[in-house]
């Protein structure tokens, strides 16, 4: 691919000297080690470093376009190359990579999901739904992404990548054929201080939820809850007529957003967009906003031992007392009453953007997959259940330990629970942390998530502060390397317990350091049962 540099500099209205206008561009990095000839780079300011310090190395490389911010390192002067000086060149990246990639988000019905938890799980909800009805879906997120074909695991550390990695992502989408897309929104993507976000044209969005996390980044809840919303704000950036593959006229797509009734923020979200928005509850009676006139309400939930079903209410408000416009019998065939939330949204905006009649969608939620690390069964043939899931935050905790508890504790067998806290993130979380898993479980394992530079024991303490009602070495350990937790939970296990082991989930590392020591929670949880004799497939 190639364009030229004053084309795409255009969009982020940066003016082109005429020296290099016409210069060919053959790509896009903001690593100089990435840097091939003929590319654009981006220096990026970092927290450690400043990017403006690789700018010789992506010279050597090839670049023959640099955008930075600040100063030029002096020894650069004299050098042939278009330098070209911007106030925020992480700001601009997204609409020079937009342009750069043809404008992809113009040919994609693009879908957005943002929340504190349950991003990934609907975002494949979607994809795996939009297959169902016989759409060409991509999609990106934080466990896996898809160009057009199946999942595969996602090799970035980034929840939503840079811009260019998006923009790029969507472009081969459309090659594929792809006439959606079900793009991943977190706060850091869709705030302005990154801008990872800035140039897609969002045509569906959903928000699920919004809990004291990631302030080391936003400062406050309310500078973090307003930049999820940039994801409703978006849709009202542009007019939703969009050129799909395999169209002869442009489509005119019907924007709609869905929110989480249940949580506080609805009203917030709902307001901060002008199109129609939808709500879904998992609440008898939830407090619906003015801002909303149509719900969904989930009833009768209860967890079996292949997914979960309920009753599906459509809600309307009336004059006096909301109506109901039907109920229907859902079976969804993925653990936690929480993936309920994510079907919901998921059916809301299939249903708005496809024209698909909402039950219709309902019927196919006895064939959706988890992802990985979502609630995932380990059995090997043990006489005790294994589930790995990625819940790191007191608000996941919540949603995910009191339906476990039920069910576990009203059979008469105890809640196992293994988890830490990341270091160099959000602090006071960790006794709250501790303190909710105490209330459901009946032993804790307090074990490395991934500490960083922070001291890994004292990060375990901190968690063990909140867990007033456990005693040490008695029902509660703390254990630092992760592998030997998960044997010792494993050795105190007995029949019919539950042992939970959370926070890393799909993640295939755990960082001491700056280093990222490989590690995945799955394989480690099989070896060690194969250790003590079980070996069941998971296929078997």
């Amino acid at each position: 691919m190639q364009r030229l540099l004053y084309q795409i500099l255009e969009p982020a209205d940066i003016e082109c000297p005429e020296k290099y206008r016409n210069t060919q561009i053959t790509g896009l990095a903001f690593d100089s080690r990435a840097v091939r000839p003929g590319f654009l780079f981006f220096a990026l300011p970092g927290v450690h470093t400043n990017g403006n310090r690789f700018i010789a190395s992506a010279l050597k490389n090839g670049a023959k376009a640099v955008i930075y911010q600040d100063e030029l390192p002096a020894e650069l002067a004299g050098i042939d190359a278009a330098f070209l000086h911007v106030k925020d060149s992480r700001f601009v990246m997204a609409a020079i990579a937009d342009a750069f990639y043809d404008f992809p988000s113009k040919k994609l019905v693009i879908y957005g999901v943002t929340g504190t938890e349950g991003k990934s799980s609907t975002v494949s909800f979607i994809w795996q739904l939009l297959r169902k009805a016989g759409k060409k879906c991509g999609f990106i997120s934080t466990v896996e992404y898809s160009l057009g074909g199946e999942a595969l695991p996602n090799p970035e550390h980034q929840t939503t990548p840079e811009a260019p990695i998006i923009c790029e992502k969507l472009y081969e989408m459309i090659q594929n054929g792809c006439t959606h897309a079900v793009v991943e929104s977190s706060s850091h993507g869709l705030s302005v201080r990154t801008n990872r976000l800035g140039s897609v044209l969002f045509d569906e969005a959903a928000f699920m939820n919004v809990t004291h996390e990631h302030l080391e980044f936003h400062g406050t809840l309310e500078q973090y809850k307003s930049d999820k919303a940039n994801l409703f704000r978006a849709l009202d950036k542009h007019d939703h007529k969009k050129q799909l593959a395999g169209a002869e006229n442009p489509e005119q797509i019907e924007a709609a957003g869905a929110v989480n009734l249940d949580d506080k923020a609805a009203d917030y979200f709902a307001k901060a967009t002008k199109h129609k928005v939808f709500g879904f509850s998992i609440e008898e009676n939830p407090l619906v906003p003015d801002s909303i006139t149509d719900y969904f309400v989930a009833k009768d939930i209860k967890e079996t031992k292949s997914g979960v079903t309920c009753i599906i209410k459509r809600m309307r408000k009336s004059a006096s007392t909301p109506e109901t416009v039907y109920e229907q019998s859902a079976e969804l065939s993925v653990y936690g009453t929480f993936n309920v939330y994510n079907a919901l949204a998921a059916t809301i905006l299939i249903s708005a953007s496809c024209g698909i009649d909402e039950r219709k969608i309902i019927e196919w939620w006895n064939t959706l997959k988890p992802i990985t690390g979502r609630m995932t069964v380990i059995d090997q043939g043990q006489p005790f259940e294994v589930l790995i899931d990625y819940a790191h935050t007191p608000s996941s905790f919540e949603t995910i330990f009191k339906p476990l508890s039920e069910r576990i504790h009203g059979r008469g067998n105890r809640i196992i629970a293994l988890f830490g806290s990341a270091g160099e993130r959000d602090t006071k979380k960790r006794p709250e942390q501790g303190r909710i898993a105490s209330e459901y479980s009946d032993i804790i394992i307090l074990t490395d998530e991934d500490p960083r530079k922070e001291d890994a024991t004292a990060i375990l303490k901190e968690i063990a502060a909140g867990c007033s009602n456990k005693t040490e070495n008695k029902d509660l350990f703390l254990i630092n390397n992760r592998p030997q937790a998960i044997r010792k939970a494993f050795s105190l296990a007995q029949k019919g317990d539950l042992v939970l082991l959370l926070g890393k989930g799909h993640e295939n590392s755990i960082i001491y350091n700056e280093t990222a020591t490989p590690y995945n929670e799955i394989a480690e949880a099989e070896a060690a049962l194969k250790e003590t004799g079980y070996t069941k497939s998971l296929e078997g």
